[in-house]
């Protein structure tokens, strides 16, 4: 899903570059090499780095054997 239409940045662009406890919306945006430009992702922006950082990385379990 875009989350950023000035920039064509899609949820999973965000995720993929956004995976430190602390990241901050313009930390992202450097990240991606982009800019915020009219600046009404920047909540939603917001709130998929507090769910990046408060849902655990689920990591493969052992192999079954």
């Amino acid at each position: 899903m875009y989350i950023c239409l000035c920039n064509a940045i899609t949820d999973r662009d965000f995720r993929a570059h956004a995976e430190c406890e602390g990241c901050t919306v313009s930390a992202v945006y450097r990240s991606l090499g982009k800019k915020p430009q009219c600046g009404k992702c920047a909540p939603f922006v917001r709130q998929l780095l507090r769910q990046i950082v408060e849902l655990p990385q689920q990591q493969p379990g052992p192999a079954a054997g």
